[in-house]
């Protein structure tokens, strides 16, 4: 995936913006992406082009939806993990559309009204889990509205047919059609092979920023990289294992960044600076992931330290592999039942889902009272309130206050733009043609929230347009608004328990990663795996003889594997491969962790006092997790910790609790204290 950085809004000298209207400001960027760009083009208008001379156009204008709500999680990464992005909140969108529709034929005002408080409760709750999580819950929240204020003539069974078919066809061109300038032979992995290759590219980023200012911003752009070829690379599969040569070379060159990226965090912790020859092997690696070739030679670093003869030997390990063109096994997260339904029901869970039911719920009633009291004139549509206010509402898809000055920015833009096209365009071509432009525009928008907005305003008008209702831009604008007020309000209203729920239940999370990763290494050091240490064949900087030759030494493919750790199977290869996969976890959960600060932290000031402190307690825990790793690679070259990285540990630990009582954290669970965690070290 592109990366793509923040841009901040320029300021006037002195006056710094407050948080929450900075964020609301600020705006990414990256290069365009063409493929999605290309997919949305494709995907509403020509479903509209089939539908309406065939005179069933409510089905088409169901269908775009579908491909619509499908478009917003359309997102850069792999093919296969699109399919589980964009398809479980499709079928979530169908199940809500089919509960609406029937549920707004045959229920009153009132029992319609719980019955969508109760989805937004369910919803909400879940969304705590995960981004497709989330996604399944807004569309299951937006599609329920739609079916119940949308009156159209087919039956709910069909409409949810045609909503699935609509975002079932924006699924089969993610699938179908290569990326633009993709030219790396097996045009399916295409993704992939970006996202590994941007893991190699921050490797060597991370190396050059080492013992400068910016080496933990590079750390933690190597952690969202890390992420993201994880999550690329471990989409459903018809079988459990990768079936093809190619995608288990793409395995194997992703398990042979972890090392990589481990022994450049060690680097970075020492705060030595280095030469760009410790970075040009990772890249050159980048280059042979995205090309699909073999590496040739690497230059070699020197091996003048424990982390860089841990960088040496992981570089040849890494030629190895993509000389082999065979890989093994995939470091992927797991997430059993039990944890999800912790998860759910959890402090995050209950926040999400009683605040979004709250809003959801109280969008629906006014929004049916108002269409009672004919306020919405001569049409009967009043699904825009409560869509609205789903979108409003979801925390996380930005701070509340955010959220609505984008929302009602980009809503004022859409029905302006709107208003002056539906006055010049002829009908249906040109609504037909607006839709198919606005599906293209949708993947360039979604880098802010208002701009998103008013793409996605401009494509529902035209499409309740081609429906038979009427111009409805400023009737559209006022239930904005309205639901703005709404949500404004919920979000501000006192619930029982403690606020901030998510951030820390987000803090727990990395807290027991983290934990689980210092007790392994820590274990290590006490001795507990001296006997597979031992089958390394002694200290890893003495077992490659003149290769590691300070500055001479060079990589190519069919090195020593005989002699090297990397050979070995099982013993030593299977604590190694423990080690990473706790490794990325604790980094995984501390990022998500960190978004969850950064959001709250951008609330209106009501809001971001209940995580106030929460920044330094994961400041702390990046520190520990950074110095667990750097013990890792000593353990790994010596044998032995120094007092140097014993003491660090000990100092962090305390510094953690300090700053978790502060902040009020359940002492149990964090590093330290839970059982098997050695506090002394």
């Amino acid at each position: 995936m592109p990366a793509l950085a923040d841009r901040s809004p320029v300021s006037r000298p002195g006056f710094t913006p407050p948080p929450w209207l900075a964020h609301a400001l600020r705006t990414q960027r990256g290069p365009v992406p063409w493929s999605a760009v290309v997919r949305g083009a494709l995907a509403a208008g020509p479903l509209l082009l089939v539908a309406v001379p065939a005179q069933h156009v409510s089905a088409g204008v169901v269908a775009a939806l579908g491909a619509m709500l499908a478009g917003i999680n359309d997102r850069p990464g792999s093919r296969r993990a699109a399919v589980r992005r964009l398809g479980v909140p499709a079928l979530a969108g169908a199940a809500g559309l089919l509960v609406g529709s029937y549920a707004g034929q045959h229920m009153g005002a009132v029992a319609l009204t719980v019955l969508l408080t109760g989805l937004g409760l369910v919803a909400g709750a879940v969304s705590a889990v995960g981004p497709v999580a989330s996604g399944a819950g807004t569309q299951l929240l937006v599609a329920s509205a739609i079916g119940a204020g949308m009156p159209l003539p087919e039956p709910g069974w069909q409409r949810a047919l045609f909503f699935l078919g609509g975002a079932g066809w924006l699924l089969l061109l993610r699938l179908a059609l290569p990326t633009p300038g993709a030219t790396a032979g097996d045009y399916r992995f295409d993704g992939e092979r970006a996202a590994v290759g941007a893991v190699y590219d921050a490797i060597a980023d991370l190396l050059d920023a080492a013992g400068g200012p910016e080496a933990n911003r590079r750390r933690v752009a190597l952690t969202a990289a890390l992420d993201h070829a994880q999550d690329a690379l471990a989409g459903p599969r018809l079988r459990r294992h990768a079936s093809s040569a190619a995608e288990r070379r793409l395995h194997a060159q992703y398990a042979a960044a972890l090392p990589l990226a481990e022994a450049a965090t060690a680097l970075a912790w020492s705060g030595d600076a280095r030469s760009g020859r410790a970075s040009a092997g990772p890249r050159r690696l980048a280059d042979a992931v995205r090309g699909n070739t073999r590496t040739g030679p690497l230059p070699a670093p020197t091996r003048a330290a424990p982390a860089l003869r841990a960088l040496d030997n992981a570089l040849l390990h890494a030629a190895e592999t993509f000389d082999r063109a065979e890989g093994g096994g995939l470091h992927t997260r797991t997430r059993t039942l039990a944890s999800t339904v912790r998860t759910v029901l959890g402090s995050a869970g209950r926040e999400y889902g009683i605040r979004v039911a709250l809003c959801f719920g109280a969008a629906a009633a006014v929004a049916q009272a108002l269409h009672q009291a004919h306020w919405y004139g001569h049409h009967t549509h009043w699904y825009w309130l409560p869509a609205t206010a789903v979108f409003l509402v979801k925390p996380d898809l930005g701070p509340l206050a955010s959220r609505v000055l984008c929302r009602a920015a980009g809503t004022v833009l859409g029905a302006l733009a709107f208003a002056g096209l539906a006055a010049l365009l002829p009908r249906p071509e040109g609504l037909v043609a607006l839709v198919a432009v606005s599906g293209a525009l949708l993947p360039v928008a979604t880098r802010h929230f208002a701009a998103q907005t008013a793409v996605v305003t401009v494509l529902v008008l035209a499409l309740v347009m081609l429906g038979g209702e009427p111009q409805a831009s400023w009737s559209r604008l006022g239930e904005t608004l309205l639901a703005c007020a709404i949500v404004l309000l919920v979000g501000h209203v006192p619930m029982p328990g403690r606020r901030g729920g998510a951030v820390r239940a987000r803090l727990r999370h990395a807290e027991r990663a983290a934990g689980a990763y210092l007790a392994h290494v820590l274990d290590e050091g006490r001795g507990e795996d001296a006997g597979r240490r031992d089958a390394d064949g002694g200290r890893p900087g003495e077992s490659r003889g003149e290769h590691g030759a300070p500055g001479e030494g060079r990589h190519g493919g069919g090195g020593e594997a005989g002699s090297d750790k990397w050979a070995l199977g099982g013993g030593a290869a299977d604590v190694r491969a423990g080690r990473w996969v706790l490794r990325r976890e604790a980094y995984r959960t501390l990022a998500e962790a960190r978004t969850a600060i950064d959001l709250a932290a951008a609330e209106l000031p009501a809001l971001a006092r209940h995580a106030e402190g929460t920044d330094a307690v994961a400041a702390t825990l990046e520190r520990l997790v950074d110095t667990t790793t750097a013990c890792a690679v000593h353990l790994d070259d010596t044998g032995w910790l120094t007092p140097r990285h014993t003491g660090r540990i000990a100092e962090l630990l305390d510094e953690l609790a300090e700053r978790r009582e502060r902040v009020g954290l359940d002492p149990r669970g964090a590093p330290g204290t839970a059982p098997g965690v050695p506090i002394a070290v």
